[in-house]
């Protein structure tokens, strides 16, 4: 499951540079598999985040379709390349930094009640990547940088438990995460 979930992983993170909607539909699939298997570990707060990862992929299905339509006159998407962007507002940012402090305190604490092995590092990659998915949802390009953060963290988290395909996919994510922003930043265009 491990395997299966860093080839959907891989694919996953390909669509998200490209923003093509059907990474969606393919992050259904990547989400049910690493809650399986996190689940079995006991990483509860990376079985929630992907429980969560399961519905942002069906909101986000829904979302992107309607700023497709949005954009383009006769409702098909067009493959130009461009990059469908929204400024990110300073508000957004307030919000999720307290969302992030006290997400992260709050879960930890529920974590260690369920002798996470390791609840802080856990709990705080979960909150980061629940912020940054929504921020992805939004097509907001600093999503990138939250992902790196969050990543990076995960690698650590995965190959201190021994989840050596774990780990590799979330250092995958780490690196492409840069690429990504780096193809968002050149081939972005901001609709909102």
């Amino acid at each position: 499951m491990e395997i299966f979930t860093l080839v959907t992983g891989v694919i996953y993170i390909i669509l998200e540079i490209r923003q093509k909607n059907l990474m969606w539909v393919v992050g259904i699939l990547t989400s049910i598999a690493a809650m399986w298997v996190f689940f079995r570990q006991g990483l509860y707060a990376s079985f929630g985040l992907n429980t969560y990862y399961l519905v942002t992929s069906v909101i986000g299905l829904w979302q992107w379709r309607m700023d497709i339509d949005r954009v383009s006159q006769d409702g098909t998407e067009k493959d130009d390349g461009t990059v469908r962007l929204k400024h990110l507002s300073l508000k957004t940012v307030a919000i999720s930094a307290v969302a992030l402090v006290a997400g992260t305190l709050a879960l930890a604490l529920v974590m260690e009640h369920l002798e996470n092995p390791m609840s802080y590092l856990d709990s705080a990659v979960a909150v980061l990547s629940a912020v940054a998915t929504w921020w992805l949802v939004r097509c907001y390009i600093q999503q990138w940088w939250l992902w790196v953060a969050a990543d990076t963290i995960s690698t650590i988290l995965c190959a201190s438990q021994g989840l050596w395909w774990m780990a590799a996919l979330y250092a995958a994510y780490s690196i492409s995460a840069i690429i990504g922003y780096v193809h968002w930043k050149k081939h972005g265009r901001y609709i909102a």
